[in-house]
């Protein structure tokens, strides 16, 4: 998945805010995570403010 789709997905999933999309949110950051790294995890993270609407925190390892 590219940066740019799951940039797409996960505001989506933000605007919606639910238990469901926090899980939704984490399962994309987790492909993030494994095909680009954690930097790209932490910088998705601060760009749409995932700590706000999800409470998942940078640098934090996603585990699924």
């Amino acid at each position: 998945m590219t940066i740019d789709r799951a940039r797409e997905l996960l505001s989506i999933q933000t605007g919606m805010s639910s238990g469901y999309n926090r899980n939704s949110a984490m399962l994309i950051l987790a492909e993030i995570q494994t095909e680009h790294g954690q930097a790209a995890v932490d910088r998705l993270i601060r760009e749409l403010d995932l700590e706000t609407h999800f409470a998942i925190k940078p640098g934090e390892k996603i585990i699924i």
